[in-house]
């Protein structure tokens, strides 16, 4: 039995799929499904057999955001702290708690509406797709609610004017997913039906490569984010050192040398 109730959680070849599970409301989120995806980055990031993560939608919507029901009857703990959504509570590897805070990669894949608070979800992913039938928008000003951390993080990923027209037209406008590739919030656009099995295979190209190099030089680049470059490139640098300690750092070179594909142990 799924310990989970509004999404899943699939492991297999080293890759988490997470799907959000509320097709009946668009995958909107409530309590539950923060609580859940709390739980599931929590599972991402502790188990060891766990390299990369997938994250999507089911049914014709990735989410159209907070649930307004649930909202309207108080149905969320703390509801002037978005930020908690999907997060872990105590990151120890990034210097502020984030919602996909581990340290290992996760490529979104939105198959469909995608509004308000899940953007976080598309703007903090490492790597993310769209289905070419996806569409993006914010419709917190239409709702009398401040656009807040989604568009900080918005901000950061694509031109502060996209952000701001985005923001401000709250609901009257949409964003398509080729629009979303042109501005940089997507990476690149799929036909719809070819969604997973292309985040499937960008999961696949990862987790061929050294999960320590992988995930140190996610923290790296992240973790000297608005630094000055000579300090962020000391970040990097130490992130470096230690994984020249490691196992797996000795078995590249070697596995190059004897021309056979490399054995990863992620130690």
């Amino acid at each position: 039995m799924s310990p989970f109730s509004t999404i899943t959680l699939e492991v297999e070849e080293r890759v988490a799929t997470i799907t959000l599970n509320r097709p009946e409301r668009l995958n909107a989120m409530n309590q539950a499904m923060k609580d859940d995806l709390r739980a599931a980055w929590t599972t991402v990031r502790d188990d060891p057999e766990i390299w990369c993560a997938v994250l999507t939608g089911a049914g014709r919507a990735f989410s159209s955001g907070a649930d307004v029901e649930s909202l309207d009857r108080g149905g969320f703990t703390k509801i002037d702290r978005f930020r908690e959504l999907a997060m872990i509570e105590n990151i120890r590897a990034l210097p502020t708690p984030r919602r996909m805070g581990v340290m290992k990669p996760v490529i979104t894949a939105v198959n469909g509406l995608v509004n308000g608070v899940s953007l976080d979800l598309v703007t903090e992913a490492d790597i993310p797709i769209a289905s070419d039938r996806a569409q993006f928008f914010d419709s917190h000003v239409s709702l009398g609610y401040v656009s807040s951390h989604e568009m900080v993080n918005m901000a950061r990923r694509v031109p502060v004017a996209v952000c701001m027209r985005m923001a401000l037209l709250g609901s009257q406008e949409r964003m398509n997913a080729e629009r979303a590739l042109a501005v940089g919030l997507v990476t690149e656009v799929v036909p719809h039906e070819n969604l997973m099995a292309r985040a499937r295979e960008l999961a696949t190209m990862i987790c061929r490569n050294a999960p320590l190099a992988v995930w140190a030089t996610k923290l790296g680049v992240l973790r000297g984010l608005g630094l000055p470059v000579e300090q962020a490139e000391e970040i990097a640098a130490g992130y470096l050192e230690v994984v020249e300690q490691s196992e797996d750092h000795a078995e590249g070179p070697r596995a190059f040398m004897e021309k056979r594909p490399p054995v990863w142990k992620a130690r």
